[in-house]
């Protein structure tokens, strides 16, 4: 059978182990989208963190968290949605595999307030160049992921928590940027690299 834009042979094999291929489809065919509706934009738009699926070109996955402040992600476009990379440590885990193997998958998930996931898996492209860089305060580099499979999970699982503070280390128009301790440990001061120019205003 043919893949859909949710399932491929490895899923259908366990969905039919567990009698699981009707839900599936239903779920599809009822929840999963390939464009954000209003609602998507809204949350997404409200989120200060969000976490990154991706993988190098031999398929080696890696996981990785990105935070920032409300609105840092951007619904760009019906199918696109554009993020922020700010000075991290300097490995490129997340969009060196983008790079090689531009296959993302991205959660974003509330914790306070209503519990709620939402699921957006696509391509991504990584530039220097972006006009959206000169607008947005702290960025190094932009993200544009197009979505491929845009869908709501169950939100069963995530436990009631509380936002209490943002991170000190989020830009702030006109601020410094306030640096992590670990690039002033013995180990790593003379091997960091430069911060990169960004937008403060």
């Amino acid at each position: 059978m043919a893949d859909t834009i949710m399932y491929h042979d490895g899923n259908r094999r366990l969905q039919d182990q567990f009698d699981s291929r009707r839900i599936s489809d239903r779920l599809e065919e009822k929840l999963t989208r390939t464009a954000f509706t209003a609602d998507d934009k809204a949350f997404i738009e409200s989120v200060v963190y969000f976490f990154i699926a991706t993988a190098d070109a031999q398929g080696r996955p890696d996981c990785s968290f990105k935070g920032g402040p409300a609105g840092f992600v951007r619904v760009t476009g019906d199918s696109e949605l554009a993020f922020p990379d700010y000075d991290g440590n300097g490995m490129f885990k997340s969009l060196g595999n983008a790079l090689v193997n531009p296959n993302v998958g991205l959660l974003f998930i509330a914790l306070h307030g209503k519990p709620r996931r939402l699921r957006v898996n696509g391509t991504a492209i990584v530039s220097r160049d972006d006009p959206l860089l000169s607008k947005t305060i702290g960025a190094q580099l932009m993200v544009r992921v197009q979505a491929r499979a845009i869908f709501p999970n169950c939100p069963r699982y995530i436990p009631e928590m509380t936002l209490a503070a943002p991170s000190v280390y989020t830009p702030r128009p006109g601020c410094d940027p306030v640096e992590p301790g670990w690039k002033s440990f013995d180990d790593f001061r003379d091997y960091v690299h430069p911060r990169q120019p960004t937008a403060r205003e």
